[in-house]
């Protein structure tokens, strides 16, 4: 069941320790749109909703595994804050407590970190994914489940190659309905 085009409202709680909160919701408006077999969504989440027709209606949680994972203390580092000099000055205006950052590696890998403090040489930064250690509780209906064309298929290869959108999330329909974009920052949202 590759290459198909999903549209999905939900509403998604983290699950933390016994404790459910509302983390983030996909309206019909501004649905979550992903092409399967691309790695654009989480594998399990996935499987829960690739065979599911237009009006099916879900209701499913991911366990820590099946989605970020656990939280893992080594991935909280310490980043000398000269890797945060603009013009020779340190960045304090972006690179303050509770600040998400975009980050990359050596190898060209993007990935987003949040700072966690900023003490005088170091910036300490939180690389685990924001829910990491959770459990995923999901409840929804799905949109459209229809085989994507190949200008769909097309777009998501480019955005996930680092391409982009193609100018805005009009063109891809990636943006989440709390102003976050499902398009890695790749579109102009």
């Amino acid at each position: 069941m590759e290459n198909k085009f999903i549209a999905l409202a939900y509403k998604l709680y983290t699950i933390d320790e016994g404790e459910r909160d509302f983390a983030e919701e996909a309206t019909t408006q501004r649905p979550f749109i992903f092409i399967s077999g691309l790695g654009m969504a989480l594998e399990a989440f996935e499987q829960q909703v690739v065979a599911l027709q237009a009006g099916d209606k879900f209701d499913f949680t991911l366990s820590v595994d099946q989605a970020y994972g656990p939280y893992d203390e080594e991935y909280v580092i310490d980043i000398p804050k000269s890797a945060f000099m603009i013009n020779g000055k340190f960045d304090s205006q972006h690179v303050v407590k509770d600040a998400v950052l975009p980050l990359q590696s050596n190898e060209g890998e993007r990935f987003n970190g949040v700072v966690v403090e900023v003490k005088d040489d170091v910036v300490v930064i939180d690389l685990n994914h924001p829910m990491a250690g959770c459990e995923l509780h999901f409840v929804g209906e799905v949109l459209e489940n229809r085989e994507a064309s190949p200008q769909e298929y097309s777009q998501a290869v480019n955005m996930l190659s680092g391409g982009g959108c193609g100018g805005g999330c009009g063109s891809c329909g990636g943006c989440g309905s709390e102003g976050g974009c499902h398009c890695e920052g790749n579109c102009d949202c």
